[in-house]
């Protein structure tokens, strides 16, 4: 059999044998997951020179996360390939594995040519493609070495034009979580009356091991009685579930009670209330209550001297929704201030601008705005001020700060910038992440391990509503968290599934 040329060399050190795959990295594996070099185990692993050409273009991004992966890359391959020798032979992996560069002596200028390549020229002509001459360079390792070759990529049409000549190809599934692994609902504890109000009296019981699946440490379960009462708890280990320990209202500085409206948002408030958690993932969809009650829990828990926090911090992942509108003015703040506009709304809704009227007086309110209904046309149009100056309210035309923006001035609510918090440590902070399952799984492990001892995060989203296209349902960030971290004792998850915004919310999240 001929050996590879160029990286693979006479002493070619690809293992051969019926047990080992050759495993065909593209570039954007590498770039979501520079260390997955070392994660296909005892395998052969081979990199296109045409990928290093790739990575080469991108690693001069300064400001992104493409551009760290592609230098992180750089370093592990010099480190792993540090002489001519190493990159024509190919090397040895700590894991069993090879690792070697693929140079495809069939697109050299006058180079011999084979009946897979023919093929592969009919099909996709144009070689000048970087993804087509990656497919190319698969193929002729395929032709060379008799264990399965498959191309890995997270491109889903270069994987549709590999298996269209004749190429396995496959995603990158090593940060995937497994499919089928989150219940479709809380699972229920069978119990009887007399349980279920021993329960209620004692605050906890024990289900020993009848569970048919173990329940994982701070899972979130209902009770339920042969006559259908339920009572929700939570698993502590070694058989014990105890109440949830939430208070009847939770409440902002200087505003109104928000009480949870359904089960699942009891579990949530419990979960965002209690001190001996310290990560809490969330899955919602839109109208759930995520928002609301996350900001609501932060900054119950930090209205006095005596809080455990000394604030809250909120982020979201910069990613738009259709086509981007450019740079943003202004400072931080007002950069943020347009993709952390739930935050705002949902403080709107905590610390309202305008008292909260009686509704008896509601009929005299609407009989006035009749009166001065013509009056008012005609001084506004008979004003010489600009129409925002007089719309402000305040002394002299200045407009009024909402209530809420003293929170912010004052520091105990901050916005976080995800793209400067490498290299930070926050300490005694509420951390709130909105929309993460936008981020990859590198991302998250960067921000959670920025949090120190005394603080809290707390991660929020839809795992079905994605815009990041280099994560899907089960290899973003959120997922795999909730994934990696479920039952540890710091950690606890909840699933919101009944819509409370509005009616047509919740229809539009189900049917739409």
């Amino acid at each position: 059999m001929e050996n590879l040329r160029g990286a693979l060399a006479p002493n070619s050190r690809i293992r051969v044998s019926a047990k080992v795959k050759t495993f065909v990295l593209d570039t954007n594996v590498l770039l979501h997951d520079p260390q997955s070099i070392y994660k296909f185990q005892e395998n052969n692993l081979a990199i296109p020179v045409e990928v290093l050409e790739e990575l080469d273009a991108i690693k001069g991004e300064q400001s992104t996360e493409r551009g760290r992966n592609a230098r992180r890359v750089h370093r592990i391959l010099q480190e792993l390939l540090p002489d001519s020798r190493s990159m024509h032979e190919g090397v040895e992996l700590p894991t069993g594995g090879t690792l070697s560069i693929i140079i495809n002596p069939y697109l050299m200028e006058g180079g011999r040519t084979s009946p897979a390549m023919d093929r592969l020229r009919a099909i996709l002509p144009d070689l000048s493609k970087k993804d087509n001459r990656i497919i190319a360079a698969a193929l002729f390792v395929q032709e060379q070495f008799p264990p399965p070759t498959i191309l890995v990529t997270k491109d889903v049409n270069v994987q549709l034009k590999a298996r269209a000549v004749g190429l396995e190809s496959e995603d990158y599934l090593n940060d995937k979580v497994p499919e089928d692994t989150e219940e479709a609902s809380y699972r229920e504890i069978p119990t009887n009356l007399y349980e279920l109000q021993r329960f209620c009296s004692e605050g906890e019981f024990d289900i020993g091991d009848d569970a048919s699946k173990p329940l994982y440490l701070n899972e979130y379960v209902l009770l339920r009685s042969d006559e259908g009462k339920t009572m929700p708890a939570r698993y502590y280990g070694e058989g014990i579930v105890r109440r949830l320990k939430i208070p009847d209202f939770v409440k902002a500085p200087g505003g109104i009670p928000i009480r949870a409206r359904n089960l699942e948002q009891q579990f949530f408030l419990d979960a965002l209330l209690d001190d001996s958690i310290h990560m809490l993932t969330c899955f919602g969809k839109a109208g759930t209550g995520k928002t609301l009650l996350s900001i609501a829990g932060a900054l119950h828990q930090t209205h006095d001297d005596q809080s455990r926090y000394d604030g809250v911090s909120i982020s979201r992942p910069v990613i738009a929704l259709g086509k981007d509108i450019g740079f943003l003015p202004g400072t931080l703040e007002e950069k943020m201030k347009p993709w952390l506009q739930p935050y705002y709304d949902a403080l709107e809704v905590l610390i309202p601008s305008k008292p909260q009227k009686d509704p008896q007086f509601a009929a005299k309110k609407v009989s006035k705005k009749k009166h001065k209904k013509h009056d008012g046309f005609l001084a506004a149009m008979t004003s010489t001020q600009p129409a925002h100056v007089s719309q402000g309210g305040g002394h002299g035309g200045a407009p009024v700060a909402k209530p809420y923006e003293r929170l912010l001035k004052s520091g105990l609510v901050e916005i976080e910038a995800l793209a400067f918090i490498r290299g930070r440590s926050i300490a005694r902070r509420f951390f709130i992440l909105d929309e993460a399952q936008q981020l990859t799984p590198h991302e998250v492990k960067t921000v959670i391990t920025r949090i120190s001892e005394g603080s809290k995060i707390v991660l929020i989203g839809d795992p079905a509503q994605i815009d990041n296209p280099y994560v899907d349902s089960r290899s973003n960030g959120l997922v795999y968290c909730h994934n990696r971290m479920k039952g540890q004792a710091i950690a606890a998850h909840v699933k919101l599934t009944k819509g409370e915004r509005s009616r047509l919310a919740e229809l539009a999240a189900d049917l739409l």
